[in-house]
């Protein structure tokens, strides 16, 4: 009996942190390593951020959702972050390194002026719907309710929504915050801050 109570002295506390562990990480937040270069400059390959679960989703919001049932050429659960450039009921175009949502112009200061026109192209939801035939949306006008349209940072190389089409709500994990201790002042903020400018003043 005395070795039974010393065993469940330690095992208890351990299974209390691991259930405490699970429901962080359910609910609150979880830490999520970002894979491959599609968002640099401000988030780079292998760099560890906090992926927010309640957190709110905006534009300009950086998310983190799985990419099963949403890029056709993924078929297990895989992470992809992204930034979030278009809401249910958005127009989004893009132009000459320009990126129009309702007809208003987008403020890009997270990226530099080079990285704009590098890649990005020139395209509507429809265009791109119809070019790449994508399955449930294809002569998209508007982003579906429910759904968002993302875009990577490095458009040059980033596999994103001008392939694929748009992210359901239900995929989403979260909104991505960087720590204090990794990046940089400006990546941290243009990855943090809420977007009260996303339209260009």
């Amino acid at each position: 009996m005395k070795t039974f109570r010393e065993a469940m002295s330690w095992i208890i506390p351990i299974l209390i942190g691991l259930i405490i562990a699970l429901v962080i990480k359910q609910f609150f937040f979880q830490i999520v390593r970002v894979d491959g270069p599609s968002m640099q400059p401000n988030l780079q390959n292998n760099e560890r951020v906090f992926c927010l679960k309640a957190a709110k989703i905006h534009h300009g919001s950086v998310v983190v959702f799985d990419a099963n049932g949403v890029d056709p050429q993924v078929s297990v659960k895989t992470d992809y972050v992204k930034r979030v450039i278009g809401l249910p009921g958005d127009t989004v175009s893009s132009k000459n390194g320009n990126i129009y949502v309702n007809g208003k112009k987008i403020n890009q200061d997270y990226i530099s002026k080079s990285q704009r026109t590098t890649g990005t192209g020139n395209w509507t939801l429809r265009s791109i719907s119809v070019q790449n035939s994508w399955l449930k949306n294809n002569g998209a006008t508007k982003v579906p309710k429910g759904e968002y349209f993302v875009l990577g940072d490095h458009r040059s190389v980033s596999n994103d929504g001008r392939y694929w089409g748009f992210v359901p709500k239900s995929k989403i994990d979260g909104v991505v915050k960087v720590p204090s201790w990794t990046g940089t002042k400006t990546t941290r903020e243009n990855v943090n801050k809420e977007w009260q400018h996303f339209y260009d003043k």
